[in-house]
């Protein structure tokens, strides 16, 4: 008889279908954007949701957006709260601030899963859990865990025979480990007035960038350090549960108050690996003088102005602190006077528009931390 049932291998090809989502995950993931957008106003990222709506039928008669309000109160993502008016008003929780950190690294650097503790990893043999596969006399002071037990059984044997086996600390060899470094980081992020001219949100682009990347320190590299300041007339640090409500403000650019700030919050920290990264659009404007005035100039490049800058980029050299500047504009000028900024540092500089600009910063971390500098 013939066998109707033939084992068939191969592939079967099928049109893709998106993973099911729930009314509310599907409204949640837009809703994450938009509070982005919003800095933190909840009020006008639902505005924004409603106008969506009436576009695109997000929503159905079973499950509308006053729904989808009740089941964020419910599971902790918004809460009552008096404004500054005195009127009542809804806020966004920890909750919904750590949700929108994850959905920048995820669209950002791509889901990258957490990793065991440890740091990163530098060119150099040291203290560490990745093995290398070489080898070395045991010293004193080696911890026992990192003897290897099969070579220097091997080693004795050869040594003694086995007649007259026996294992002393001469046969002892200790397998060599990666050293994985620690890495301080100091973000600035530029909030002068530029980085919403032309029709065009910068500052959005340079929120997520550091979310994302508070998250991916926080979560892969524990013991790495992240500080976040931002730059206008003034320089001043932020905790990361502030970055969805970062605002531009009608500020000039002092581009050295904030490389001061940087390097005060560097010296502080006993890691030997140190960095700034700075995301800025516009050029150096503004310095504080002695007597607490502001001298502010933005017309073209002001030669005082830059100069303190170019003697800030030296001294962070002389700490071996490496700035690495991605600049948001393609001024020739400016761009002229970022290649001699990272010239005086010996550091680096991306010239780079706000598409691409998430995945550079990661590429640049990653590179960084594989190095080792001596301080």
């Amino acid at each position: 008889m013939k066998n109707d049932k033939i084992n068939r291998k191969g592939f079967v090809f099928k049109q893709y279908k998106a993973p099911s989502q729930t009314p509310f995950e599907k409204l949640f993931e837009i809703f994450k954007e938009l509070i982005t957008h919003t800095s933190g106003d909840f009020d006008e990222a639902i505005d924004w949701l409603r106008e969506l709506d009436k576009e695109y039928k997000l929503t159905t008669e079973d499950y509308t957006i006053d729904d989808f309000i009740e089941d964020l109160k419910a599971k902790g993502y918004i809460r009552e709260e008096i404004k500054p008016d005195g009127n009542n008003g809804t806020a966004i929780t920890a909750k919904t601030e750590r949700a929108i950190r994850q959905a920048a690294l995820d669209q950002i650097f791509g889901k990258i899963k957490r990793s065991g503790s440890g740091n990163h990893k530098s060119k150099g043999v040291g203290a560490g859990d990745e093995h290398t596969g070489d080898f070395r006399n045991y010293q004193f002071g080696d911890a026992l865990d990192k003897v290897s037990m099969t070579e220097s059984l091997r080693n004795a044997q050869v040594n003694n025979g086995i007649g007259d086996f026996r294992l002393t600390e001469d046969d002892l060899v200790v397998e060599e480990t990666m050293h994985k470094s620690q890495m301080s980081t100091v973000l600035m992020i530029d909030i002068s007035h530029s980085m919403i001219l032309y029709g065009e949100d910068r500052i959005t682009p340079a929120k997520k960038v550091a979310m994302a990347l508070a998250e991916l320190i926080t979560t892969r590299y524990p013991k790495d350090t992240l500080d976040i300041l931002v730059f206008g007339n003034d320089a001043w640090p932020i905790k990361i549960a502030d970055l969805p409500y970062l605002q531009v403000g009608p500020y000039h650019t002092n581009t050295v108050a904030g490389l001061q700030l940087a390097m005060d919050l560097l010296r502080r920290k006993r890691n030997t690996n140190k960095q700034i990264f700075m995301i800025t659009d516009g050029k150096p404007s503004c310095l504080q003088m002695p007597d607490g005035t502001y001298y502010k100039n933005s017309v073209g490049l002001d030669e005082n102005i830059i100069n303190k800058c170019y003697g800030m980029a030296q001294q962070a050299r002389k700490l071996h602190i490496p700035i690495t500047t991605f600049m948001i504009a393609q001024d020739p000028y400016l761009m002229q006077f970022v290649r001699e900024f990272t010239h005086a540092n010996q550091g680096k500089a991306f010239y780079t528009g706000l598409k691409g600009l998430g995945e550079m910063i990661f590429e640049d971390y990653e590179t960084n931390r594989k190095k080792r500098i001596k301080g």
